[in-house]
């Protein structure tokens, strides 16, 4: 058990330049798989395909695809942003402001702030550096009955990346999920580069490689006794 949880909390996701010579060997590459193929599914339905793209050709391409960043996105974000340790130990929810550009942490930020910026540009030199990228698809057709909406199909895409995640970390291979991939004329730009279906939803997709210079940034949940209750909601203690 100890060990199930040690690996739970040191899993981390590496926002870091990967090594782009350094392959993943295939046997790693085939246990990460076999860890999404038992995640656990809704009505066992097995929802989801995945793309994996180890092509440097590829992956030039796909980090050259540009994408406006949106404003809506940098305003919600800031809100969630703490600008020292000290304040986030304190909420112990969010992120350090110093993980993304400069532009993206000001209050009441405007159109003309962001001009030039790509969304999530401050990635864009990480994810050309990635031996290995990986396109979560969704195929919406493959649910549980009777559930409108999906939410139990989506939880189970959650598990999948969970599973791959801590497989990857406990064999030592940096994991980064990416999500502007699968955002508007992006996504039909992957769709092209990779022959995806029209019936299929690209839900995430993931980077995997060796960190350079691996960062370290702090690391904050909440505690048990902030969100758990005993029979009944607002009654704190197990």
């Amino acid at each position: 058990m100890e060990d199930v949880l040690r690996l739970i909390k040191s899993r981390h996701s590496s926002r870091a330049i990967f090594d782009p010579n350094r392959p993943i060997p295939s046997i790693d590459l085939y246990k990460i798989l076999e860890a999404a193929r038992w995640a656990p599914t809704a009505h066992n339905m097995q929802n989801f395909e995945i793309v994996i793209v180890d092509d440097k050709k590829l992956i030039a391409q796909i980090a050259a695809i540009r994408a406006p960043v949106s404003l809506t996105f940098v305003q919600e974000n800031y809100k969630q942003l703490s600008f020292s340790e000290e304040e986030l130990e304190r909420k112990k929810t969010g992120v350090l402001g110093t993980m993304f550009p400069a532009a993206w942490r000001k209050p009441n930020v405007t159109t003309a702030d962001l001009e030039g910026t790509d969304h999530e540009g401050f990635l864009r030199l990480e994810l050309g550096s990635s031996p290995v990228l990986g396109i979560v698809l969704y195929d919406p057709t493959r649910r549980a009955p009777a559930s409108d909406g999906d939410l139990l199909g989506i939880m189970s895409l959650g598990c999948v990346m969970e599973n791959m995640w801590l497989v990857a970390n406990e064999l030592g291979i940096d994991f980064h999920i990416v999500s502007f991939l699968s955002n508007g004329p992006v996504e039909c730009t992957i769709r092209n580069l990779l022959a995806i279906p029209d019936s299929l939803n690209i839900a995430y997709s993931f980077r995997m490689g060796y960190a350079v210079e691996p960062r370290s940034y702090l690391r904050v949940r909440r505690e048990v006794e902030n969100f758990a209750y005993h029979n009944r909601y607002g009654v704190h203690g197990i």
